[in-house]
């Protein structure tokens, strides 16, 4: 039982230094577009209109009406997307909770 025990610290301590050895460059990027505070209707419209609800790439490939391919949506290998996704909610929020807007445009 104690070897079970010591071989999970040394895989959870495995798990620490593998982070450790690459550091998330991206970090600070992802604070500040987390720390973005939306503060006026033009702002929020801008936001919202900049990113798109669904993933742009997502594609099927049609030949002669056959659908011969698909591509997946790549936004999920975009390393913001989470905070992306973050500011479109915000801005959308903002408008309809500050300024009462009918957001139905940008869905």
């Amino acid at each position: 039982m104690n070897s079970q025990i010591s071989g999970a610290a040394s895989a959870s301590s495995l798990n620490y230094s593998s982070q450790r050895i690459f550091p998330d460059l991206l970090f600070p990027l992802r604070q500040w577009i987390d720390g973005v505070e939306i503060k006026s209707p033009e702002t929020a419209r801008l936001v919202a209109r900049l990113i798109p609800s669904q993933c742009p790439f997502e594609r099927n490939i049609v030949l002669f009406g056959y659908k011969i391919a698909h591509i997946p949506p790549l936004c999920k290998l975009n390393p913001l997307y989470e905070q992306f996704v973050g500011l479109r909610f915000r801005a959308l929020c903002y408008l309809v909770d500050q300024c009462g807007e009918d957001i139905a445009d940008f869905i």
